[in-house]
């Protein structure tokens, strides 16, 4: 067995010191970074070696990501509409600036290495949003409400279907040009970033995977796949990421 290339994967977000309850036993409150334990194991199940990502100062990113053969980037809070210059929508949650700004950095420079990535919920967002594009911030105002996106069924579960690309890779990936998938996001992918293609819709036409069709992996999703890898097709998007991952990093060492 070859080695199992090294996968890093975003912190979903950072909790200040008066949003986390330690144990009496541990250390004082303190920001803390949080990230479900289900990417991980995504990751490993898949055959890779996953290494959660701190936030870090913008010269330490380069170095960072040029250790690492794969990028995650998870899912978490709204996106700050402000790294695409618009005001902010009534209905945005809390938002963290500085998280954005790492994430952002990673995918660049990941992007620009050709490391494959894989964007899930947030982070396909994010995925958009380095490469130029927009968000709709509040999908209630621009969808006529007949698609759930923030279901109340477990994430184990899928609640409505997408329709793929036929010839995409997404469509490849999975094996199917309609897929069931979870949905837990009210904001989505409004006006497509640089080289980027829409490659599935939700019944009521919001966008559901990107992705660029250059030789290098980059694409997102808007599910959180991570919980539904007991079904195969979901599974496969994170051994299509392991995959490319390893790949590359024979050719790094090739090199």
């Amino acid at each position: 067995m070859g080695a199992r290339p090294l996968i890093g994967v975003t912190t979903s977000e950072m909790r200040l010191p008066r949003r986390t309850q330690p144990l009496p036993e541990g250390d004082p409150p303190q920001a803390e970074m949080a990230l479900g334990i289900v990417y991980a194991r995504a990751v490993e199940e898949a055959g890779g070696l996953p290494v959660v990502l701190p936030p870090l100062a913008p010269e330490a990113i380069a170095p960072l990501v040029r250790q690492l053969s794969g990028v995650c980037l998870s899912g978490g809070p709204d996106l700050d509409p402000a790294a695409y210059e618009a005001p902010p929508d009534p209905h945005l949650g809390a938002v963290e600036p500085d998280l954005d700004s790492f994430e952002f950095a990673v995918a660049r420079c990941a992007d620009q290495i050709g490391i494959p990535i894989l964007g899930i919920c947030r982070g396909c967002q994010a995925l958009n949003v380095a490469r130029g594009g927009t968000l709709h911030q509040h999908l209630p105002d621009v969808t006529d409400g007949s698609v759930t996106h923030r279901q109340t069924a477990s994430g184990r579960e899928p609640t409505h279907a997408v329709r793929i690309e036929p010839g995409s890779r997404l469509a490849e990936i999975v094996g199917d040009q309609e897929l069931d998938v979870n949905s837990f996001h009210h904001q989505a992918v409004d006006r497509l970033g640089r080289g980027l293609r829409a490659v599935a819709w939700a019944p009521d036409g919001v966008i559901e995977g990107i992705e660029d069709d250059g030789p290098a992996l980059y694409l997102g999703v808007q599910w959180h796949a991570e919980t539904l890898v007991h079904f195969d097709r979901h599974a496969a998007l994170f051994e299509a990421l392991v995959e490319a991952a390893g790949a590359s990093a024979s050719e790094q060492r090739a090199a």
